[in-house]
């Protein structure tokens, strides 16, 4: 398989999902939006990987690169291919199906526990790392996968075609570690916002989990 990821920002890449990718010998290939390299027939790849960053899906003017990534985005879909996007992500493709993305009621940064709304990849409450100020609707069709209390659209899907995540189940301890120094400004004084020694702290137990549910969702969304 041939994974085209898209990066916004230098400190938000495909995290655990290389990982996944080299282990089940797929080839991922990451495209860098933020330093100005070209969006050329990524339709063409198998799957198409839509990573994080800190801006907004409707700051297109500070990034112009945001309105060509939603149209490579919607040519990506029309051209049948399988994509799934993680926070910024996810609401980019919530915005290129028709659905509202604005601010959530608080801030959500930290480990908090995701609840499943549909039993598709896990049936217990697991604990995820989030990061973000906005949400996103559900698109009309979508199935909602999760939420949590400070969030209630944490995942959606759409067929086998569109795979979205609020929370970033892709996060390894080193990208915790990176944000929050890149991203030290979101941290701070609210319900639903650790601090920093709180979020690099959490052990290592909780990325295993994590990880072993992605690794999971990913072989059965991709099979």
């Amino acid at each position: 398989m041939h994974i085209v990821c898209l990066q916004h920002v230098p400190f938000e890449g495909p995290g655990a999902v290389a990982d996944w990718a080299q282990a089940r010998g797929h080839v991922l290939r990451p495209l860098r939006l933020y330093a100005g390299e070209p969006l050329y027939r990524i339709e063409q790849a198998d799957l198409l990987l839509v990573m994080g960053g800190p801006m907004g899906v409707h700051d297109e003017t500070r990034h112009p690169w945001l309105k060509s990534e939603k149209t490579a985005i919607r040519a990506a879909l029309d051209a049948g291919r399988q994509v799934i996007g993680f926070c910024l992500g996810a609401q980019l493709l919530a915005d290129v199906l028709g659905a509202a993305v604005t601010r959530n009621p608080e801030p959500e940064v930290g480990w908090f526990p995701v609840r499943p709304e549909s039993p598709r990849y896990f049936e217990q409450p697991l604990r995820m790392l989030h990061w973000h100020g906005d949400t996103f609707a559900l698109p009309d069709g979508a199935e909602w996968l999760a939420s949590s209390e400070a969030c209630a659209h944490q995942g959606f899907q759409v067929g086998r075609q569109v795979l979205a995540w609020q929370c970033h189940p892709e996060a390894k301890p080193a990208d915790a570690r990176t944000w929050v120094v890149e991203c030290a400004g979101d941290l701070v004084q609210a319900p639903w916002v650790q601090d920093a020694a709180r979020i690099v702290a959490e052990p290592e137990a909780s990325y295993t989990a994590m990880h072993r549910m992605l690794f999971g969702m990913l072989d059965i969304f991709t099979d």
